[in-house]
């Protein structure tokens, strides 16, 4: 029976895998705008803030990073928030710093290709799953119409998105939009039934400076983002 139940638990799918969990870390050594930390990320490719405690007990997030392999952190030349007016924190990164690596990582906006596809995978996967509408409206408002990774990047800093998770022909794949990496991903079969650019409730999500309508396929706009 024992033997049984082993068998059973190592043929389920790792549901838990395919998104990366949140961590906390700690930098032991800084050269320039590379990073040591312990512990390493679970994934390369995760992005993650740098949290500096000052002398008055302050600790706000100074610096985003992303681990390009394993333990070892970059610093990247990007805004925490997509807000302007906010000051931005000169400090420099040091040893002993704290780090978040998978920031607002349960935090996942889903592009998929019909409603079916999207109430299955959200379903299956307990997140705080952001309203596609949110971002059909967001990038018809900059008339992208369109995902790219410069308008996905622009909206996870505006509302707080950790993780996209974009269903492909074969495949669903969890992209970070603030390393602009694909981070995991799992088998999944393609639809014959899809919406474009994606399912939401907008029937179609207009684009460029005289409203044209996007009548590009799906599948080919969401390999554009690898």
């Amino acid at each position: 029976m024992f033997k049984i139940f082993i068998g059973l638990f190592l043929s389920l799918p790792l549901f838990a895998d395919l998104f990366p969990a949140t961590i906390s870390s700690t930098i032991i050594n800084v050269n320039n705008n590379t990073l040591q930390i312990s512990p390493a990320f679970p994934k390369n490719g995760m992005s993650g803030i740098v949290i500096h405690t000052y002398k008055d007990g302050a600790s706000p997030a100074t610096t985003a990073v992303v681990q390009n392999d394993n333990g070892t952190l970059t610093i990247l030349d990007k805004p925490l928030m997509e807000n302007s007016n906010l000051p931005k924190i000169a400090t420099k990164v040091a040893a002993g710093d704290k780090v978040i690596g998978g920031y607002l990582y349960d935090n996942v906006l889903l592009l998929a290709p019909n409603e079916n596809t999207y109430n299955e995978i959200t379903t299956k996967y307990k997140k705080h799953w952001i309203n596609p509408d949110n971002y059909a409206a967001f990038i018809s408002q900059k008339r992208d119409g369109v995902p790219t990774k410069e308008n996905l990047a622009s909206f996870a800093r505006s509302y707080q998105v950790g993780l996209i998770a974009i269903v492909k022909k074969d495949s669903i794949v969890i992209y970070d939009p603030i390393s602009e990496k694909i981070i995991s991903k799992e088998p999944f079969g393609m639809q014959t039934q899809t919406q474009t650019p994606f399912f939401s409730h907008f029937e179609k999500v207009r684009s460029g400076w005289f409203g044209s309508v996007v009548d590009d396929d799906y599948y080919t706009l969401m390999e554009q983002i690898n």
